[in-house]
């Protein structure tokens, strides 16, 4: 009964491979065969794998448990022929066979567990598979055998920036950079990352919320606390705020330039310009309407549309 159930899961596991693509027409058709073969000679189907048992999962999980620096020195020809699969792996992600990649990664580090090398390339396909997770572990596994290993920390933060976790990928870019500082890949995804964060303060910053301006505290009463698109998909909102006479008196001041700067009231004027300008380009018309009712002049900024060559 456990022989049927093990096989029936690895037909299971072999079935997935075949549905998430990215193996080769011979590779496919290598494949059926292998699970016709084990149906026929088992009697089972991958339906009738038990439910809860996922080998992909139990051997991931074993592999982590035992750790590469526990695992013995592997011998010359162990190393030797880890090399030349990682080097079939290496001109399979080449060729976009990325799956088959994997495969060549893998058997490579059941050869010589203990090399950062084999554990960084997979991470990298792993990433072009969008399994972020598992490359972020085996670049985790990278930097547990080799600290200085600059380029898992790259890989990394990419699985990170995918996931849309621009702090960590942050932190892995810098580090990436300590180590590589030459790498202008790492400079420009460090610069990529802190643009998305900044990105994400902006449209996160509390104008009148508990946050304040800036994250100061400092607060614009009636503004609502929520950011440029959601405020102008909702007239009704717009409406009720423009209708606030301190924010007609605070937007008019931002327009015509005229409120004096310093202190609390630059940082507010700093968000109100930074609020001003995202309505402005995100509706022209609405900014225009707002302008010419609040007596709002043609600034050097903002000029006359008739007046444009």
């Amino acid at each position: 009964m456990a022989v049927k159930g093990l096989v029936s899961s690895m037909i299971k596991f072999l079935t997935q491979q075949l549905e998430e693509g990215g193996i080769t027409d011979d590779s496919r058709e290598s494949l059926e065969v292998v699970i016709q073969c084990l149906e026929s000679v088992y009697s089972v189907r991958a339906a009738d794998a038990p439910v809860n048992i996922d080998l992909l999962k139990i051997y991931e999980n074993a592999i982590d448990v035992a750790g590469p620096l526990s695992a013995r020195e592997a011998t010359p020809e162990e190393k030797a022929q880890a090399e030349l699969l990682k080097n079939k792996g290496n001109d399979l992600m080449q060729d976009g066979k990325t799956l088959e990649a994997i495969t060549q990664y893998s058997n490579a580090i059941e050869l010589d567990r203990r090399n950062a090398v084999y554990y960084c390339n997979r991470a990298a396909a792993y990433n072009r598979l969008g399994n972020y997770r598992r490359a972020i572990k085996d670049c985790e596994t990278t930097l547990e055998i080799d600290p200085t290993y600059g380029k898992a920390y790259g890989r990394m933060g990419l699985a990170f920036s995918s996931m849309e976790k621009h702090n960590e990928a942050k932190d892995c870019y810098k580090k990436a950079l300590e180590l590589e500082p030459d790498n202008e890949s790492h400079k420009n995804n460090l610069e990529l990352a802190e643009e998305k964060l900044a990105q994400q303060g902006v449209g996160n910053m509390g104008i009148g919320g508990a946050g304040g301006v800036g994250g100061s505290g400092i607060s614009i009463p009636g503004l609502p606390n929520v950011d440029p698109a959601s405020f102008l998909s909702n007239p009704t909102l717009i409406a009720e705020t423009m209708a606030n006479p301190e924010i007609q008196n605070l937007l008019r001041d931002l327009m015509s330039g005229n409120t004096e700067r310093g202190g609390v009231m630059d940082a507010i004027m700093e968000a109100g310009q930074q609020f001003a300008s995202q309505v402005q380009s995100a509706s022209p018309e609405l900014f225009d309407n707002l302008r010419r009712q609040m007596g709002g002049g043609n600034g050097p900024n903002n000029p006359d549309p008739s007046q444009q060559n």
